[in-house]
């Protein structure tokens, strides 16, 4: 059993390398909802259709004829993987290149920056001493084939690996050679019904095991059942007629040789293939414990968010982390080549990721695997849609509605105290594309009221809009050129006025920055503020107390009406201060439960701002820092709070201290 907290000693422990964020697959056209057929199925207006836009969908007619493999599953298996989408020839978070997502992981890793993470503990609970583990990472570890898919594509077409790295066509052409070869090594000989290819287009996946294998083929034909068009971040138009009577052989798939994965005791959609790899509940050390707390959720405590997190590591450094007791958790771990799940702490139990221990406690934490530290990278489409399924299907279990305040990035957490604010991590960062995941989720961002209101949802088009990023790569040069669900904020409306300044990341009021992993003067995409004023092209917000400007043209608005609501501070206050956690008061704590501080962050909510509120929520603690479960306990209190967008992190502020007013 654990001391108590006046007599715990902090442990040695390993520190984790965690990516800072990730990128995302640019939208362009509204994205399939899951399970229903998409608006890129509709047929492309011919007056878009150009020379130049040609060129990429005649490199996939050319690849399926030199491969002898069906346009349509070609067609499938890239849109899948990228959305078309070349990246400039940037690697995914697992080294993948191109539009067929051809994995040469060895070499984006030698050549991607590494970033000095944040000194979050990622309990986030004062009762307990910090915990910063550290991860022993094996360097020059050999990595699976479905990280190495590019050189051996490079061996099957005679082309060198940096022409399939940074050639759209040739890239095309690799997938293409990758396909033929494994409906070859399947015993299969070519064919031009794309139905005789579900073995072979399983096995591209890369997975190891059955489900995974079976779940990914399901997807991708799938998507060419529904057909799909759209323009790529390059500019060209590709188009996938539907083909709604195809129904492939999935018996192919017996001669695989894949395994069998255990995936008994998991609480996943049947839609996903789902794999249980257990976190540790176990002591060692001195009266030490982890990696979790046993917990009886939601009939103990409500689970009220998601948390959207991304890893540094391969697969299986992730999977060999969160086995070690001596190391933190999370629920969930999401592969980025396949949408592969492991469920690794059971929902009703509280894992250690989020940085704040009242988020903890009421929440769900999904990593996604990643090992690159360049933050313009990005994720598959299997990701996204594995990811979206998922969510989808907790948030329904466990009634978490489907918004920014609810599905959390781990960038929009807020630290527990003033202490801990600069130490919070970033991640999945500004590359993230949370427009296409909310279509995915069937939430799909849009206006809810005028264009006047005052309120707005930010919402800027994710390809086309480029905010500049340094901190990407060494010596402050400037991050690629990325579609972004960020959008920065000035102090005035010109854009060549400071930035907003953010005094919890920076005490001594110095001006924010570009850096990539810099919140102090951007929102995001989805999230919801009250409008403090408009001039012209330029709306400014309440945020951090403070008004921000953003750029928001009529031709290309950044932003679109909402309504809801707000609060604001009681008449008779002139300001009100702002939490990190919606914690009890002092008196509702029992005599062998330590109180814990209210303590406020330094920002102050003025009177006249208003600010979008997300939630309202009683007061809750739960005391478990002990292994022994007999002496975990629920605190519960009188005091109310609201949870707001307060700046880029969500916020809480005390019921009693704010009215509560509707915006339509």
């Amino acid at each position: 059993m654990r001391g108590s907290p006046t007599d715990r000693r902090p442990t040695t422990r390993r520190r984790r390398l965690r990516g800072t964020a990730v990128a995302a697959a640019p939208a362009v056209l509204m994205l399939p909802l899951l399970g229903a057929a998409p608006p890129e199925s509709q047929a492309p207006p011919e007056s878009q259709s150009t020379s130049s836009s040609a060129r990429l969908q005649g490199a996939f007619a050319a690849a399926a004829a030199e491969y002898q493999v069906p346009r349509s599953v070609l067609l499938g298996v890239s849109y899948l993987q990228s959305r078309w989408d070349a990246h400039g020839g940037a690697p995914s978070v697992t080294g993948g290149y191109g539009p067929m997502h051809l994995t040469d992981a060895r070499t984006a890793l030698a050549e991607a920056p590494h970033h000095s993470e944040g000194a979050e503990d990622p309990r986030g609970d004062g009762s307990r001493p910090p915990l910063r583990p550290e991860a022993d990472l094996p360097e020059n570890a050999e990595l699976p084939s479905r990280l190495r898919t590019l050189p051996r594509a490079a061996e099957l077409t005679g082309l060198p690996a940096e022409t399939l790295r940074t050639d759209a066509e040739a890239n095309v052409a690799g997938g293409a050679a990758l396909l033929a070869a494994a409906q070859r090594e399947l015993g299969r000989e070519p064919s031009a019904d794309p139905a005789d290819w579900y073995g072979a287009v399983a096995r591209f996946s890369g997975a190891d095991d059955r489900a995974t294998a079976a779940a990914y083929a399901n997807e991708v034909f799938a998507v060419i059942r529904d057909g799909a068009h759209r323009v790529t971040d390059a500019g060209q138009r590709v188009t996938l007629p539907a083909e709604p009577r195809l129904a492939p052989g999935k018996g192919q798939l017996t001669r695989a040789g894949l395994r069998a994965a255990a995936a008994d005791g998991t609480e996943c959609p049947r839609t996903v293939s789902c794999e249980w790899i257990p976190a540790p509940y176990e002591e060692f050390g001195d009266k030490d414990y982890g990696n979790h707390d046993l917990a009886d959720r939601p009939a103990s405590q409500s689970i009220r968010y998601i948390v959207v997190h991304d890893t540094e590591g391969t697969w299986d450094t992730t999977l060999k982390l969160v086995q070690d007791p001596t190391y933190v958790s999370w629920h969930y771990s999401l592969r980025s080549t396949d949408g592969h799940i492991a469920q690794h702490v059971k929902n009703k139990d509280v894992a250690w990721h989020a940085g704040n221990w009242y988020v903890n406690a009421k929440s769900i934490g999904l990593e996604h695997e990643g090992f690159l530290a360049s933050p313009d990278a990005w994720y598959t489409e299997a990701m996204y849609r594995t990811s979206a399924r998922l969510v989808k299907y907790l948030a329904a279990k466990y009634r978490v509605p489907l918004d920014r305040q609810h599905i959390l990035g781990h960038d929009t957490v807020p630290g527990t105290t003033t202490a801990t604010i600069p130490g919070m991590h970033t991640d999945p960062g500004p590359y993230w594309d949370w427009r296409h995941y909310f279509e995915l989720l069937g939430r799909p961002f849009g206006p809810t009221a005028g264009q006047n209101s005052r309120l707005v949802t930010i919402l800027p088009d994710y390809a086309d809009n480029r905010p500049e990023f340094t901190g990407c790569v060494s010596g402050g040069q400037p991050c690629a050129v990325h579609g972004s669900s960020a959008v920065r904020l000035y102090s005035e409306p010109d854009t060549s006025s400071p930035l907003i300044k953010d005094i919890g990341l920076r005490p001594d009021g110095s001006p924010s920055t570009i850096d990539v992993n810099d919140l102090g003067s951007r929102v995001s995409t989805g999230q919801q503020y009250a409008v403090a004023e408009r001039r012209g092209a330029w709306t400014a917000i309440w945020y951090l107390g403070q008004k921000a400007w953003f750029h928001n043209p009529a031709a290309q608005r950044t932003a679109v009406g909402a309504a809801g609501l707000v609060v604001t501070p009681r008449k008779d206050l002139a300001e009100i201060p702002v939490y990190g956690r919606a914690y009890p008061e002092k008196e509702a704590y029992p005599t062998d439960v330590p109180a814990q501080a209210v303590s406020p962050l330094p920002y102050k909510l003025l009177k006249g701002q208003r600010y979008v509120v997300g939630d309202r929520l009683k007061s809750e603690y739960y005391y478990a820092v002990s292994f022994d479960t007999s002496g975990h306990k629920v605190v519960r209190g009188d005091d109310v709070y609201y949870e707001i967008q307060f700046g880029h992190r969500v916020a809480f502020v005390r019921a009693a201290d704010v009215r509560v007013l509707p915006v339509i």
